[in-house]
């Protein structure tokens, strides 16, 4: 033990390891959407084993395809669990990256155990929404420790004023609402996880009528947090980010719109499940970079996630 302590790892291969945390959460959140969207849901009747008799699974489609999203979470468990020792062994210890990679840990173990219960609820609609939500609120955590893991631990300073980002703050509290109604759209609609799996009992098009009104709000409230961005003055990398956010919604609201009129074919809905993890990455890098933070200084980290000088504002680019 004491030569293990004696090697602390340094910041940028800290960084690499949190890296590696986040795509492993992006790939569990997808891995279980493709299980809903073939049908798999209940291809291993039990849990964590993918039946009483065997630990793996017979060699069929849908049991592979539920056994091996179980597998990812397995990685998924390596993965965090290496973040959270690694912030132990790292050279300047920080609190903040103990904490945050816990926290995380904590979470993958509580997913696994939504996960059972999915199961033994024969894919009860309303847990599998629990189930991604808690996958989507990894994603955040995950990118939490990515993006403190590229920068030293002193306080931000902001970039915007309050106003902007109180709007942004707004815009993340209705994409959660977004993303709730969207899993539960799906619930509602012809892929919830097994032939025989129960539906949310409201009509598709109610739902996702519902849904599609909740994006229009959001896409609103984008569209009046970009103004205040340019009316403010602030710096070109606010607004940069902010362009992107709205690109990336606006592709994902095409995607749904088409899945929705072409009677939800399931790789559709797989791309928009994937397009859903995308406008949550770009929000909470949108509302990542309206502070500015210290660059790490015990040794030089990667420029992913990691702060940069402050480019020129928009008030001296545009007239």
């Amino acid at each position: 033990m004491g030569v293990v302590l004696a090697r602390r790892l340094s910041a940028r291969t800290y960084l690499r390891i949190t890296q590696v945390a986040l795509g492993t959460c992006i790939v569990n959140v997808i891995s279980g959407a493709s299980v809903r969207l073939t049908d798999s849901g209940l291809g291993c009747a039990d849990w964590p084993s993918c039946s009483r008799s065997n630990v793996t699974p017979a060699l069929s489609f849908h049991p592979v395809m539920e056994f091996a999203n179980r597998m990812v979470v397995v990685l998924l468990v390596i993965a965090v669990a290496v973040a959270f020792v690694g912030a132990l062994v790292r050279e300047e210890r920080r609190r903040d990256l103990t904490v945050l990679s816990g926290a995380l840990v904590v979470g993958v173990l509580g997913e696994a155990v939504v996960g059972a219960v999915v199961v033994y609820s024969k894919l009860n609609p309303y847990v599998v929404m629990i189930h991604f939500l808690i996958g989507m609120g990894l994603v955040a955590l995950a990118f939490a420790l990515a993006a403190r893991a590229g920068r030293a631990s002193g306080p931000a300073t902001s970039k915007v004023d309050s106003q902007v980002r109180n709007v942004a703050r707004a815009m993340t509290a209705v994409l959660v609402v977004v993303l709730a109604a969207g899993t539960a759209t799906t619930g509602a609609g012809p892929h919830a996880g097994s032939a025989g799996a129960k539906r949310i009992g409201v009509p598709l098009a109610d739902m996702a009528r519902t849904h599609s009104s909740i994006v229009l709000v959001l896409g609103a409230l984008t569209l009046v947090e970009l103004w205040l961005i340019h009316r403010s003055g602030a710096p070109l990398s606010v607004a940069t980010r902010g362009q992107l956010l709205l690109a990336v919604m606006v592709a994902q609201g095409l995607v749904g719109y088409t899945q929705y009129f072409s009677h939800e074919p399931a790789v559709l809905v797989g791309v928009h499940v994937a397009g859903a993890v995308s406008v949550w990455l770009a929000m909470l890098w949108f509302y990542d970079g309206l502070s500015h933070h210290p660059a790490e200084t015990v040794s030089p980290t990667a420029p992913l996630l990691a702060s940069a000088p402050e480019p020129q504002s928009l008030a001296d680019l545009v007239p």
